[in-house]
């Protein structure tokens, strides 16, 4: 009879490795691993060879990085998404194409489950399995360590290096890293070890050597740069004058911030689970992505339209990192966005300098700021008598001098 088979989303860290093996132990099955390449580069080295190694009988390693710029990264910051009015959200965006990719892996190779390495008290086990629950509900999940017995044999990292060496399985976890990371196109995150003190300065010389996409600010070029970012209807399509894919885009941006420095968050953020928890993040080109079509849009969105849309900005940034990115109301809320993007196009110039990104001009051949009108001096095209706001403003005044008058009275009695 044949063994049942399990997709696992595989990083070839220690969990994964472990989980890897303890699977197959476990269940008697077939372990087929998935891991996505989304921008990680290097760590990607070896990964089929270790995997197959460690017990995998099949082995998926899949680039997604265009898939992931054009069709996560991209409509996320069309919707000017930002978590907490810091975070955007590049661990978070990643999930739900990861998940999508493992489910449609798990029916092409009649696998009955998929199973991941994030722990129960993080936000990643909600995305992986939202997105699952929404793409395949018939397709189990399995969570080791949400599982009594996979912690009571696991304790601690101890452990698992223990039980690595053992099924002889090569590990680089050591204590020279005393901090977890997870790196995509979009930015690379730090968090535990050390970083779990706030107090902690994580831009302290001691910790320079953790960051692997930007210098420190103090040590970028004395030197500004300038960028151009051309858009079309709310995608950015070229750099300085390069047509580019929205993965060449994000690259040639990422080479650019990290240059100067550009993209460093240091946060303590609201998990979805409850708990609060620190992150350092690096995301030099969604930064400057994230600042250009901001720039972009004050010239060429209709006020109203970008009000609406700015007041659903924290809906929709807790949507997708909560992992309800396959949801009913962000693909709702994503229509709106996309129908708000259609005049978003023109060109914006950028100052790049010692971690800012500063605002250098923007045009567009659809803008909707006049000159003619916003003018201080004479008004060449008659659109705005100034006296007309003489009853703009004492309709708007109406109600604020009704209550002031009911308040006197109140106090007068």
């Amino acid at each position: 009879m044949a063994k049942p088979k399990i997709v696992l989303a595989y990083s070839g860290g220690l969990d994964t490795s472990v989980i890897l093996a303890w699977l197959k132990e476990k269940y008697d099955a077939e372990i087929i691993t998935f891991t996505a390449d989304i921008g990680q580069k290097e760590e990607l080295d070896g990964l089929e060879e270790k995997a197959l190694k460690t017990g995998a009988s099949k082995v998926y390693i899949d680039d997604l990085r265009e898939e992931f710029a054009r069709d996560f990264i991209f409509p996320m910051f069309q919707a000017g998404a930002l978590y907490e009015g810091q975070y955007l959200l590049g661990t978070s965006i990643a999930r739900p194409l990861i998940a999508k990719r493992m489910v449609e892996i798990a029916r092409a190779e009649g696998a009955v489950a998929i199973a991941h390495g994030a722990t129960g008290k993080g936000n990643d086990q909600v995305r992986f399995e939202l997105t699952a629950a929404a793409l395949a509900p018939e397709i189990e999940v399995i969570a080791p360590w949400r599982l009594d017995e996979f912690r009571e044999k696991f304790p601690g990292r101890a452990e698992m290096i223990a039980y690595a060496e053992k099924h002889g399985i090569k590990v680089t976890a050591t204590a020279s890293k005393p901090y977890s990371t997870d790196r995509n196109l979009l930015h690379i995150s730090f968090e535990s070890g050390m970083l779990e003190d706030p107090w902690f300065d994580a831009s302290a010389p001691e910790v320079k050597d953790m960051y692997v996409l930007s210098v420190a600010p103090e040590d970028a070029p004395d030197e500004p740069e300038y960028v151009e970012l051309e858009f079309e209807a709310g995608n950015c399509v070229a750099v300085n004058g390069e047509r580019l894919s929205p993965l060449g885009v994000m690259e040639k941006l990422n080479e650019l911030g990290g240059k100067h420095g550009i993209g460093r968050v240091d946060m303590v953020e609201n998990r979805f689970v409850g708990m609060k928890s620190r992150g350092v993040y690096e995301t030099p080109g969604g930064t400057i992505l994230f600042t250009a079509h901001r720039k972009m849009e004050s010239l060429t969105m209709d006020r109203e339209v970008m009000h609406l849309r700015d007041s659903l900005i924290p809906k929709y940034a807790s949507l997708v990192y909560n992992g309800f990115w396959f949801a009913p109301e962000r693909l709702t809320l994503q229509a709106l966005v996309t129908e708000s993007q259609k005049n978003v196009t023109g060109t914006v110039r950028l100052k790049l300098y010692k971690g800012n990104v500063i605002g250098a001009g923007v045009k567009s051949p659809v803008s909707l700021y006049n000159p003619d009108i916003a003018t201080m001096e004479a008004d060449p095209s008659k659109a705005y008598n100034q006296g007309d706001a003489t009853g703009f403003i004492r309709l708007n005044a109406l109600r604020l001098r009704v209550g002031a008058g009911v308040e006197q009275n109140r106090n007068n009695r």
